[in-house]
């Protein structure tokens, strides 16, 4: 059984607490910043040392997380490099973060690295039921990667990898699929809001729609899964949108409406829909940007 110590309980570390356990993990040690937070991150590692101390000089874990915020990641590396009794291999969870962040660990021999899971964590209970299926990204020392890919698999996950130059851009990528999603979710549930129908109704009439179309996506290219309006370069009802949406809603909404219109038509095009009428949805997307840009 490896054991494995945590520094942060909070979405992601306390989901890897729980799942890490679940997969026959040694959870030893919790630590967490406010007393307050100690009961709750007992629950997620039954039979864990939880701390709200840095006192990192009792790790003998074969495994260290640092799943904090990653303001804090570099400060909390250099503190543990600085208490530590022995080498475990350090892998922090941030997505947009490198394992370069962990440097001052070398000087203790600590193979790092990283290990984020390409999942949405909202909260850690649910969140330990998300890691099965789920890719993880890891990249680092050797040594780290192999622990890291090991876990993966353990949590009944995938791992790849990407140079660790690539590591923000990465993070940018999971950002526009994920939390881009749920904005432009947002901006779509304010437009139904224009049409009369409350918050909640709009988005239990929208998310069916949204499955389906992820449901896709599984399945086919972006180019294959796109319909409506731009897959069919239906001018005339996209005409009828821009008017709609110049009486109804701000140049916020309408400029997202127009760029994401604009990627559209590149799709519809990688898909062989009609060059012509695309290229008039083009121009009338340029010509309504100016108009609202004036």
């Amino acid at each position: 059984m490896q054991t494995v110590s945590i520094i942060g309980a909070g979405r992601v570390g306390g989901a890897l607490a729980l799942a890490l356990g679940r997969a026959g993990f040694g959870v030893e040690n919790l630590f967490v910043r406010r007393p307050e937070s100690v009961a709750r991150a007992a629950s997620f590692a039954p039979g864990a040392v939880v701390s709200d101390a840095a006192d990192y000089g009792r790790i003998r874990s074969e495994i260290v997380f640092i799943t904090t915020p990653d303001d804090a990641i570099a400060a909390a590396a250099l503190d543990l490099a600085g208490k530590l009794q022995t080498a475990p291999v350090v892998l922090h969870t941030s997505g947009a973060l490198a394992s370069d962040v962990l440097e001052p660990l070398k000087i203790k021999a600590c193979p790092v690295g990283s290990l984020h899971p390409l999942v949405s964590l909202s909260d850690p209970v649910r969140g330990a039921e998300h890691f099965a299926g789920a890719n993880f990204c890891v990249e680092g020392d050797p040594a780290a990667v192999e622990a890291a890919r090991k876990i993966a698999d353990a949590l009944g996950g995938r791992s790849f990898s990407i140079a660790t130059r690539y590591k923000t851009l990465y993070h940018a990528a999971a950002v526009t699929a994920s939390g881009h999603l749920v904005a432009l979710t947002d901006v779509a549930l304010e437009m139904l809001g224009k049409c009369g129908l409350s918050e909640k109704d709009a988005q239990a009439t929208l998310l069916p729609l949204i499955i389906s179309t992820v449901d896709n996506l599984a399945l086919q290219t972006p180019a294959e899964a796109l319909t409506g309006t731009f897959a069919r370069a239906d001018v005339e009802t996209f005409e009828k949108h821009l008017a709609a949406l110049a009486e109804n809603v701000s140049d916020e909404v309408r400029e997202v409406y127009l760029q994401l219109g604009a990627r559209s038509a590149h799709l519809a095009q990688r898909r062989g829909v009609d060059g012509e009428k695309l290229a008039l949805i083009r121009e009338k997307i340029s010509l309504a940007k100016k108009d609202f840009r004036c």
